[in-house]
């Protein structure tokens, strides 16, 4: 039997001090640049620190590494550098606007905010009177009267262009891609001269979802048509061989093997549509009661009650539109997060 001699442990790596030596110049350098540009920039608030900041990192740590390592070294630090600096200016808005609508939006909560409506209140009353709920109803039916409208419209759009083929798929293509770029004002315009002035009808909730329905339509057919192209072709091939017509394989076979990435075109184009604010302008009319006919009356919203609240001005219709917002904000971050879900599932 051989004597086998244990392995000396290893020893945890401590840096020298010659190694820590650049890293605290470095740290130096930065503390101090920021501060004398800051000081005599004007690159002053947030913003500017942090720019400065950033771009004194980045020549600190391209240095270091050239001088540790060589050139490639450091063209390789300089380059991945500012790739993170890219991503943190990329994320700092969103965290900003987060953060804002957290600390702002938390003020105006309050109790019977969920269960009433502004029939008896104004934006300017006290925090203790009136609520969104008038809003909260409107924009589910609104959102659900939308889905209706646009969602088979958009489905079989996308069939069209994946399974069908047929004569004018190129123009049809186009013509959603175009509509994927039109203003929202523009599609509550139309609606507004087409079928409220031009026919004469009222403000409702249903026009209010035509218009939704012009937004939506395109997003989601051109999700689902991307979602379809991903389905190979194998399975088709199978459906035919077996002896089903072209429709009973898409029906059968293709759909259902779409069905999580087709849920998912679906979410995205509601979190398309949930917070837009100037179709419903022209064609809701913004009603301050809970109005559960569509088809009938006025209709409120919570980007309506949100626009209403903040050209008032006062301190409570700020808090009454921060609360809006936060709860507009919640909502369309939840059908993302559930689009994302959904989006990971294997087709």
């Amino acid at each position: 039997m051989s004597n086998v001699t244990a392995p000396k442990p290893m020893k945890p790596w401590r840096p020298t001090p010659k190694e820590l030596l650049p890293n605290l110049f470095a740290g130096i350098f930065v503390l101090c640049g920021s501060w004398i540009l800051i000081e005599f920039t004007g690159l002053s608030g947030k913003l500017g620190a942090f720019l400065s900041a950033s771009i004194l990192t980045l020549i600190s740590v391209t240095l270091i590494a050239n001088y540790k390592s060589g050139t490639n070294a450091g063209k390789n630090a300089f380059f991945g550098t500012l790739v993170a600096i890219g991503g943190i200016l990329a994320i700092l808005p969103v965290v900003s606007i987060i953060f804002t609508v957290l600390v702002k939006g938390t003020k105006g909560i309050y109790l019977g905010f969920f269960t009433t409506d502004m029939s008896l209140a104004s934006v300017n009353d006290e925090l203790t009177v009136g609520g969104i709920l008038h809003a909260i109803i409107g924009t589910v039916l609104l959102i659900a009267l939308a889905m209706v409208i646009s969602v088979p419209l958009a489905i079989l759009t996308a069939l069209y262009l994946t399974e069908i083929k047929g004569p004018g798929s190129r123009l049809i293509r186009f013509l959603v891609q175009a509509m994927s770029g039109v203003p929202s004002i523009v599609a509550g315009l139309f609606i507004y001269s087409a079928f409220i002035t031009g026919t004469g009808r009222g403000f409702s909730g249903f026009m209010g979802s035509l218009a939704l329905a012009i937004l939506m339509l395109p997003t989601v057919a051109r999700t689902a048509e991307e979602v379809l192209l991903l389905i190979p072709s194998d399975l088709r091939e199978a459906g035919l061989a077996l002896g089903g017509t072209q429709w009973r394989t898409v029906a059968m076979v293709v759909v259902p093997a779409a069905k999580s990435g087709l849920v998912t075109a679906i979410i995205l184009g509601v979190a398309r549509i949930a917070g837009e604010t100037a179709p419903l302008l022209f064609t809701t009319g913004g009603g301050d009661t809970v109005n559960g006919n569509p088809f009938n009356g006025v209709m409120g919203s919570i980007p309506f009650a949100i626009w209403k609240a903040l050209i008032s001005g006062s301190d409570e219709s700020n808090a009454r539109a921060w609360a809006s917002i936060l709860v507009l904000l919640s909502l369309v971050m939840v059908l993302f997060y559930t689009a994302r879900k959904l989006g990971k599932r294997k087709i």
